[in-house]
């Protein structure tokens, strides 16, 4: 299962949840928070490019592929 990996970036630069959440705008708390803990089931390229531009990062950072993972979850 592919996932996303944001709380790791954020731990790696030092910056909180909180801080990332107010420089993505715009976003309801509810949608940034399952961004955030990898628990969204989609998103949209432009939510893509916000984290890569915030974050300072690339897609390929974003993301991790869990194979122990069912499928689904």
């Amino acid at each position: 299962m592919i996932r996303l990996d944001v709380l790791r970036l954020l731990e790696q630069r030092g910056k909180t949840k909180y801080w990332l959440y107010k420089q993505m705008g715009g976003m309801s708390y509810q949608n940034f928070n399952r961004i955030a803990t990898g628990q969204t089931k989609a998103i949209r390229f432009e939510t893509l490019e916000t984290l890569c531009q915030v974050l300072e990062c690339t897609p390929n950072d974003l993301f991790v592929i869990d194979l122990d993972a069912p499928e689904g979850n």
